[in-house]
């Protein structure tokens, strides 16, 4: 099947390139030449575990095209895909500009009858703002006889684990009330369903809300866990047995229910936040979704309030080292990140930085520019020469059994600050460290 896909961003990329990879042609187009340029050289522009060997191999084949000319795309393929970027009005909305935009150019190069599906995250009623936008350009250009259908097909992606997740997906949403359009997108989603039916069918509303429900739910399990391990170290409990003791529930599970510092990246503060105005627009007051924004924004200032209170807030020119700025592993992404909470405060407060992420120093790089307050270091035994203490805020494996002894031998002082309870206390405690971490007593 020919498919084309608006904009190469991290759910465009993805969907692109494992849609060709089961043999579909595929073309994406995004206005930014330079990044068509750079994808056509096989040069990926983010940070994604196999995508970069998939973009190349799939390019190779001829399967997987880029270009710049929408025209060209849109007389591609029946199929047509939105995947552009929804970012956050000051006012907490999703911004469509881009997904009308997309709409716009579908229909004003529209040859044949055509299924234009959202992948974007939008809210509820898109499909009909969509579906304007085309109906009013047709009209426009006199071609009311060509028919179209808009979609809400939401993505379901991990950051972090996208290829496998858009391989392998637990469910795949269609939103639509035509018949034919179910049909085609059987047959376009065929590679991906063949184990066990994973189509749900449902209204385009529905289907528009079931992403930003779902990912609200996500965002609660964890605002819940921050509370509770915020609860746990006032009580004097271990939130990491309380973990196990409620992930054990078939109920709950073990999913999202790891205390730290607060969530980040493109989706779950964004979309939570949309959310929220959604249903102000409609006046109602969304107490629970107010609660899990409010308790994420303070979670993300817990570290900064254990190491002020350690240092007696004689924090001018201290040093510290920081290991991780990506908000989660396997990420390059930044945005919304913890780490960018923390080193802000503690540039404000006099303090130093010296970090080392695996992957996200070049973004590092890119948002904060050449600081003389910080310091990125090629290892993350690099960043602990001379440092006050050591704060660690994203999991990443490489970061999970390290050299205790150098890094105690390389702090001015053996503290450790660990945002994402990678050790135990008592074992830290018996190297001779000075351990805080999130919902444990310290030791």
């Amino acid at each position: 099947m020919n498919v084309t896909v608006f904009g190469t961003g991290y759910v465009g990329l993805v969907q692109g390139a494992i849609l060709a990879d089961v043999g579909h042609h595929v073309i994406c187009v995004d206005v930014d030449a330079e990044k068509v340029q750079r994808l056509s050289r096989g040069e990926i522009p983010i940070y994604e575990p196999g995508l970069e060997s998939l973009v190349k191999e799939n390019f190779a084949a001829g399967r997987l095209e880029f270009t710049t000319d929408a025209e060209v795309g849109v007389k591609h393929a029946q199929v047509q895909f939105i995947a552009v970027g929804t970012p956050s009005d000051e006012d907490g909305s999703a911004d469509l500009k881009y997904v009308l935009k997309v709409a716009q150019t579908i229909a004003e190069y529209m040859q044949c009858n055509q299924i234009i599906i959202d992948k974007s995250t939008v809210p509820v009623g898109t499909a009909d703002k969509v579906k304007a936008t085309v109906a009013e350009v047709l009209s426009a250009r006199n071609r009311g006889d060509l028919n179209f259908d808009v979609v809400s097909n939401p993505e379901f992606l991990k950051e972090g684990s996208a290829v496998a997740d858009c391989q392998r997906p637990d469910r795949i949403i269609i939103g639509t009330e035509s018949e034919t359009t179910v049909e085609v997108m059987r047959e376009l989603y065929a590679p991906f369903n063949r184990n066990h039916d994973k189509v749900i069918v449902m209204d385009v509303k529905s289907a528009e809300l079931t992403k930003y429900a779902a990912n609200c739910m996500l965002a609660t399990k964890i605002s819940f866990m921050n509370e509770i391990a915020n609860l746990s170290e006032l009580l004097g409990a271990d939130i990491e047995k309380v973990r196990q003791g409620i992930g054990s529930d078939p109920r709950i599970g073990y999913h999202f229910i790891y205390p730290g510092i607060g969530y980040g990246g493109s989706c779950f503060p964004k979309d939570v936040q949309a959310l929220i105005r959604s249903a102000n627009d409609i006046d109602f007051d969304a107490k629970l979704l107010k609660a899990v924004e409010a308790r994420n924004q303070e979670q993300k200032t817990t570290l900064f309030t254990k190491i002020n209170r350690h240092f007696e807030g004689k924090l001018k020119d201290k040093t510290f080292a920081i290991w991780g700025l990506s908000f989660k592993p396997n990420t390059d992404d930044m945005r919304e990140a913890p780490s960018r909470v923390l080193m802000e405060a503690l540039w404000q407060a006099g303090a130093k930085v010296q970090a080392f992420d695996p992957e996200a120093m070049e973004e590092t790089q890119r948002i904060y520019g050449n600081r003389d307050n910080l310091m990125l270091c090629g290892t993350k035994e690099a960043v602990l020469k001379g440092a006050d203490a050591l704060v660690i805020l994203t999991e990443w494996q490489s970061f999970r059994a390290p050299d205790f002894e150098l890094i105690k031998s390389q702090l001015s002082e053996p503290v450790v600050f660990d945002g994402r309870n990678m050790f135990e206390p008592h074992r830290m405690h018996a190297k001779g460290f000075v351990y805080y971490s999130v919902g444990r007593q310290k030791r």
